[in-house]
């Protein structure tokens, strides 16, 4: 089953996708619902985030390429600073990922150490749009504007100290994430207030999608711009998946009904402004949103 969250009627709408249309329901997936008996087409829905988490939990470095890459990055960048040839520095950084998951400083930068446990941060709701919004980079938002495409966890109950059976049976559903990232205030900031929290910087949707495991053989995550596919990665191939860090977070935790937790990426893409950014997940479907710029 996949439920959304609509505009209708200038107030949100809980609705279940049924084929080419959706089923309006009063409640919602949680806490009970009943069928209103209206229907709209699908094709003219004004999409929400399908859920607004009491608790907005992020993985981070969670792939191993992308641990590579950010470790590359690292590598690089602290080059670039000290003088070093663009050469010099694209040959250290094939050292970069070893560096990382060693946990030793490349070149007086800190490298991105590989997980040893899975452990979560946080994000900002504020942050929430739905599938077809906008994505709007700041006006003084300057140096690399990237897409991080990402499965996401529903939770479906409240837990605390949890099995990994139960923190299995406490997913209710998965949807798709963009963790829209400002690498040079992510480089510049203390905290990830702005590189990751400004508004309009987490899309996530279209809908929930009760049926589906996403950790099976074949399951893709793909990220496409203008409809020109440009990355793509098997979504299973995590270093620690979903039901092992919602048992860890449950121990010191309690996970809430409508909690979300985004599972990190191993693909992080530009986001050219004036362009559609969009995430397919295999058998999840596809959160697409323009990225415009502020005036």
């Amino acid at each position: 089953m996949r439920w959304s969250r609509i505009l209708h009627q200038g107030r949100p709408v809980t609705a279940i996708v049924e084929d080419e249309h959706l089923a309006l329901v009063e409640g919602d997936p949680f806490t009970g619902h009943r069928r209103t008996g209206e229907r709209i087409p699908l094709a003219a829905a004004v999409f929400l985030p399908p859920v607004i988490p009491p608790t907005f939990y992020a993985v981070g470095y969670n792939y191993a390429a992308h641990n590579a890459q950010a470790a590359a990055r690292t590598s690089t960048a602290a080059m670039a600073t000290i003088g070093t040839s663009a050469a010099d520095a694209a040959a250290a950084g094939a050292s970069a990922a070893g560096a990382a998951a060693a946990h030793v400083p490349v070149n007086g930068a800190p490298a991105k150490a590989a997980a040893e446990r899975p452990e979560v941060g946080y994000r900002a709701q504020s942050a929430l749009i739905g599938h077809g919004a906008a994505v709007i980079k700041p006006a003084d938002c300057t140096g690399p504007f990237e897409c991080e495409a990402e499965l996401v966890a529903v939770i479906g109950r409240d837990l605390r100290r949890a099995s990994r059976d139960e923190a299995a049976d406490a997913v209710f559903g998965w949807t798709v994430g963009n963790d829209v990232s400002a690498r040079t205030w992510q480089r510049a900031d203390r905290t990830l207030w702005r590189a990751k929290n400004s508004d309009t910087f987490k899309p996530m949707g279209p809908w929930i999608e009760t049926d589906l495991d996403p950790l099976a053989d074949g399951v893709a995550t793909t990220v496409s711009i203008d409809g020109v596919p440009v990355a793509a990665f098997p979504t299973g191939t995590m270093i620690f998946d979903p039901y092992a860090y919602i048992q860890e977070i449950s121990r010191y935790i309690t996970l809430r009904a409508g909690d979300v937790l985004w599972m990190g990426t191993d693909a992080m893409v530009e986001m050219p402004v004036g362009s559609t950014l969009a995430i397919d997940i295999t058998g999840l479907g596809t959160l697409a949103n323009p990225v415009t710029e502020e005036s």
